[in-house]
């Protein structure tokens, strides 16, 4: 990279179009939504920073730790960008790597832009100076680094598009509309390599808006005022790729009631199926009184699940771990997630019943010590979230809340936990890895199953695997094994 450019401002997206206006074609839409589509919108990756006086063997290896081609690097006041382009020119000279500073191959005061800058934007000046990445600026801070690479990705998978026509739904078919597209989206970003954890958060991120929109449709304004409107577990998470099942609730403002409030919940509730999304088997859904009450009703029912006898409280319980806001007023679940960590405090007992969970389900025997010869009827087929991916997720989950951590995302905790030292940083890999293949197995299962026309579900028909999939699928299994183990170890499971 070279060049120096001051922070700039974007020219702001075009005034909508009047709802009397034809609608445009799919050119004319692409061309209106890259234009209004923001640079905050394309995946950011977040920056890795190292001092100038780092020798360039040690910032080589952080790079591939990691998995990135560059790092930010301070000198000062001053900021700059080593890239693998520079490195080339570093191992041109005839210094040893290990004496060299990695400031002296830095290109110092590089492009940026800023987050709100229209893609439009930040794509024009990435062609007018021949750079290949810009940094994203916030607020004065560096929050991100956006790559040419990053940016096509984006231009190419329409996610921008399917946001356009969320925003322009005049009713609740052409919402209907735009919501199947996503399915669509799924299949094209898989097809094209895209690892599956990047297309969970860009799928969660378009669900919360059609959500939203819908919300927005059915609900009056004072229940929008005083009511926040979440979606839990996977979806929550954002760890949901191919629809499976609702997992949604309502918190109101205590004190608030309004005549038409079941009407529209349920209204909600049936919109999403009839747009594809399956309804909770369980019952977990705004709909249903359990998960549309006012705050002091949800507290109650927050230390009924985490100290009653209720054998759902658990289960109900973890679920509401991983709510995340889609509308409304936010302060309602930050009220009640404050309440919930007064009530259990550090009580060891609460946490270790509360991390007992992850034994709900077995393994099953030992066929996983089979994969992947794959022999016997046991062999055909597995429940990969039962035996994966929940005794991973449910791990990370009871650390988190023992350990007071905010995240919600499943990466997001294990980081959190190893930067706390509460897990060793390699341990914290390997299980992001594994989570990443289980969900990679499954997210290739549920298209597979669609394509057959089935409904997705958990399900892995281990006779469908190839070599390379059944090894990593036992992998993966392993990795997991050892932590229930751990965690097992850890809050002394075989006591209770």
């Amino acid at each position: 990279m070279t060049g120096r450019k001051p922070h700039m401002t974007g020219e702001g997206a075009p005034p909508p179009l009047s709802d009397d206006r034809p609608a445009p074609d799919r050119e004319q839409r692409e061309f209106i939504a890259l234009i209004s589509a923001q640079v905050r919108d394309a995946f950011l990756r977040k920056p890795h920073f190292v001092d100038a006086g780092t020798d360039l063997v040690t910032v080589c290896r952080q790079l591939a730790q990691n998995g990135i081609a560059d790092a930010l690097v301070t000198e000062g006041d001053r900021l700059g960008i080593f890239t693998t382009t520079r490195l080339r020119d570093a191992l041109l000279s005839d210094q040893p790597p290990g004496s060299i500073r990695v400031g002296d191959f830095t290109t110092f005061d590089p492009y940026s832009v800023s987050a709100g800058d229209s893609l439009h934007d930040a794509m024009n000046l990435m062609l007018r100076h021949r750079v290949h990445r810009v940094l994203v600026r916030e607020g004065g801070q560096v929050v991100g680094i956006l790559s040419q690479l990053d940016l096509m990705g984006f231009l190419a998978n329409h996610s921008h598009l399917i946001l356009s026509d969320v925003e322009r739904a005049g009713d609740i078919p052409a919402l209907a509309r735009a919501a199947q597209e996503v399915e669509g989206l799924i299949r094209g970003l898989n097809d094209d390599g895209v690892r599956t954890p990047i297309i969970a958060r860009l799928v969660g991120r378009l669900n919360r808006r059609i959500f939203a929109r819908l919300w927005d449709m059915l609900a009056p304004p004072e229940i929008h005022a005083n009511s926040c409107l979440i979606v839990m577990g996977s979806e929550g998470r954002s760890e949901q790729v191919v629809r499976t099942d609702q997992d949604n609730a309502l918190i109101l403002r205590d004190g608030f009631d309004h005549p038409r409030l079941a009407e529209v919940t349920q209204a909600f509730t049936d919109a999403l199926i009839s747009f594809g999304y399956p309804p909770c088997p369980g019952g977990i859904m705004l709909s249903r009184p359990l998960w549309r009450q006012p705050l002091r009703g949800f507290c109650e029912a927050l230390r009924k699940w985490a100290h009653g006898g209720d054998p759902e409280g658990p289960m109900n319980l973890a679920i509401f771990l991983d709510a995340d806001v889609v509308a409304g007023d936010a302060g309602l679940l930050a009220q009640a997630r404050a309440y919930l960590r007064r009530i259990v405090g550090d009580s060891d007992v609460f946490h270790a019943r509360f991390a007992l969970a992850i034994r709900q389900f077995g393994e099953g025997g030992g066929w996983w010590r089979r994969l992947p010869g794959l022999r016997g009827p046991e062999a055909a087929e597995i429940d990969v979230k039962k035996l994966g991916i929940f005794p991973l997720v449910h791990g990370a989950r009871a650390l988190s809340l023992q350990y007071g951590i905010e995240a919600l995302g499943t990466d997001d905790r294990l980081r959190a936990l190893a930067d706390a030292g509460r897990l060793a940083p390699d341990q914290a890999r390997d299980l992001a890895d594994a989570l990443h293949r289980l969900m990679a197995l499954k997210l290739a299962a549920n298209l597979a199953q669609l394509t057959a026309g089935a409904t997705p579900d958990n399900t892995i028909r281990l006779g469908s695997l190839g070599k390379l999939e059944r090894q990593s699928l036992r992998d993966a299994l392993a990795i997991v094994r050892e932590f229930r183990g751990w965690i097992a170890h850890h809050y002394r499971l075989d006591m209770l």
